[in-house]
């Protein structure tokens, strides 16, 4: 059992880019979904694939790597609120991610979205994580 499913999300996909692997498989969940669908938008990963297993679900991940230098294309993935310390913020509030070049994921009432989403929807929420 995970205690912290978003911090074993961002660390599958952490650990696969350091063991350049191309693929990474994750337990799906309606949150996972969605972070994946927002690292596919921002241009972090090439594909990905919701599974049914008939069971909880499968997120296939293609990674995203430089051609020439074999760099991932994700160099940091940070996990902002956790279990213990729950971070939330106002729409006023959210801070810059490595000076406008990298997105916060925010989990706010009216779904999950980028923290330059929620600033023009206007509405807070709690800082899941930060991706650059």
């Amino acid at each position: 059992m995970v205690t912290d499913p978003i911090a074993d999300f961002l660390t599958r996909i952490r650990n696969a880019q350091m063991a350049n692997h191309r693929i990474v498989e994750i337990p799906a969940s309606n949150l996972k979904k969605r972070m994946t669908e927002i690292l596919y938008e921002k241009g972090y990963i090439l594909k990905y694939k919701f599974e049914d297993d008939n069971k909880q679900g499968l997120i296939k991940i293609a990674l995203k790597y430089d051609v020439n230098t074999k760099q991932p294309a994700i160099t940091s993935l940070e996990r902002i609120s956790r279990p213990g310390l729950r971070q939330y913020a106002k729409p006023a509030d959210f801070k810059r991610v490595m000076n406008g070049l990298g997105i916060a994921i925010v989990s706010t009432s009216k779904g999950v979205m980028t923290d330059k989403e929620a600033k023009a929807q206007n509405v807070g929420g709690e800082i899941l994580c930060h991706i650059y």
